[in-house]
């Protein structure tokens, strides 16, 4: 019995090990998923629904991204918002207004703040690289789902860095797809959710089409925005010249 008892054990053990072993470190975990997500570069259309108790606008969006950094969005409709845009390089952002012809540099403080009214921060909608520089992570869990290992990851503000959050907490599929984050505050409370869906190929690739961001503070359950990918493309080149101040004020590319 004893016996039995000790080879259970050992077995356990080793099991245990090997499931550690094999396990990537959080941080390769999220690197990965931002590199998937984004590629060398990507061209997509988005369809963006904000959605309120009372009342709902739908804008759409036409994006260009350069790696984790550089990123540069520009809104074709409704007619009275065509030409807005935003331009991300590295950790400066810009927006340009058409009807003033004015182009404002958006402190890295205001990161955070909400983008064109949605639940999307500038930050969120550029999926900028500040998680993977301003936190710790760490693997929490370990799941399967339909075969798909899916890591649960809490990831921590480094000391005095220049963010938000409190936590963050990502679902990431082993293949770098994003399924949740949530974001939450100093007291660990949730403050909005952001999951995805109808992951389909897109751009020769696996991606979730439906993006969908709800504040878990808002006075109202029915509030939330949902981004819906109409077309997306990857890894073709794109010239220097497309994020720069002066595309940002050109008309639609």
């Amino acid at each position: 019995m004893k016996k039995t008892v000790f080879i259970a054990g050992m077995l356990l053990v080793l099991f245990s090990s090997t499931t550690f072993a094999n396990t990537p470190p959080a941080a390769d975990v999220i690197a990965k998923a931002w590199d998937y997500m984004r590629g060398k570069t990507s061209v997509s259309q988005v369809k963006m629904t904000v959605h309120r108790a009372n009342w709902e606008r739908v804008s759409v969006i036409k994006a260009w991204t350069r790696g984790r950094n550089d990123s540069i969005f520009q809104i074709t409709a409704p007619k009275k918002d065509k030409g807005n845009g935003t331009l991300k390089i590295g950790r400066d952002m810009w927006t340009y207004n058409p009807k003033i012809n004015r182009v404002i540099k958006i402190p890295p403080s205001m990161m955070s703040q909400s983008w064109m009214g949605s639940d999307f921060s500038n930050n969120d909608l550029s999926k900028a690289d500040s998680l993977l520089n301003d936190y710790t992570h760490e693997i929490e869990t370990t799941t399967q789902e339909n075969g798909i290992t899916i890591y649960t990851i809490k990831s921590l503000p480094k000391p005095d860095a220049p963010v938000v959050w409190g936590m963050q907490k990502l679902k990431i599929r082993e293949d770098g797809i994003i399924i949740e984050q949530g974001f939450y505050d100093e007291d660990m409370a949730a403050v909005k959710i952001m999951t995805t869906s109808e992951i389909k190929k897109m751009g020769e690739k696996l991606f979730p089409a439906r993006w969908v961001m709800r504040a878990m503070d808002a006075d109202s359950k029915e509030d939330y925005t949902l981004l819906e990918y109409e077309s997306l493309e990857f890894d073709i080149p794109l010239q220097d010249s497309g994020f720069t101040l002066n595309a940002l004020k050109k008309p639609l590319r």
